[in-house]
């Protein structure tokens, strides 16, 4: 009886020792509720297949059975060192020997890493093993090229093992220097800096 002459009275209703709810406590319970719904809402939306972003040439297009699963851009240098020319034109040239970036997710947070191989390893220790099968100029000057590799797992189950091809494009910087390699700079590495986003197609 307290309980309702105090709410006919206008003041709010308050806990009892037989545990009856209040006024206050039901809002709480109401906000705690929008807020879990907007969160599912927002899981839901991020459930959506990404979308291409550019426009490839055919070649670079994986198989008809595979999908676009995840864009990760990556940020980081392409490894040279000045060697002597294979050719029998003698001479000396910079060779390419390996990547060195770290990939991110769509919101800029670190998600792995690439490495010579080619391989692009996750977080959560699973990795891809690539293979180039097709290469295309990149829109960009002095842009390294835009590839497709096909792909396999080399590692532990994870948000990389599925993952079947592989597109680098939209690239950035990345290429051999044109000058300073020479008998005296024979051994000697350049960090040439790039950026690219790939793109990881998984089988439907």
């Amino acid at each position: 009886m307290q309980a309702n002459q105090s709410h006919e009275r206008g003041e709010p209703l308050r806990l009892t020792e037989r545990g009856w709810l209040t006024e206050d406590t039901m809002s709480k319970t109401s906000k705690v509720t929008v807020f879990l719904l907007v969160l599912l809402v927002a899981g839901c939306a991020n459930l959506q297949p990404p979308k291409s972003k550019v426009e490839v040439p055919d070649k670079l297009r994986p198989g008809s059975n595979e999908s676009l699963a995840m864009i990760v851009p990556a940020k980081g240098v392409q490894i040279y060192e000045c060697r002597a020319r294979k050719d029998p034109a003698g001479g000396y040239e910079w060779a390419f020997v390996a990547p060195e970036a770290d990939l991110f997710d769509a919101n800029g947070y670190r998600i792995g890493r690439h490495y010579a191989g080619p391989h692009w390893e996750s977080a959560d220790g699973s990795k891809i093993l690539g293979t180039v099968k097709e290469r295309a100029d990149a829109p960009a000057a002095d842009a390294i090229p835009w590839l497709l590799l096909t792909a396999k797992s080399v590692g532990p189950e994870g948000s990389f093992s599925k993952v079947t091809s592989v597109q680098r494009v939209s690239t950035v910087g990345g290429v051999a220097p044109k000058a300073g390699c020479s008998q005296a700079a024979a051994g000697i590495p350049a960090r040439i800096n790039y950026t690219a986003d790939y793109y990881f197609f998984t089988s439907k």
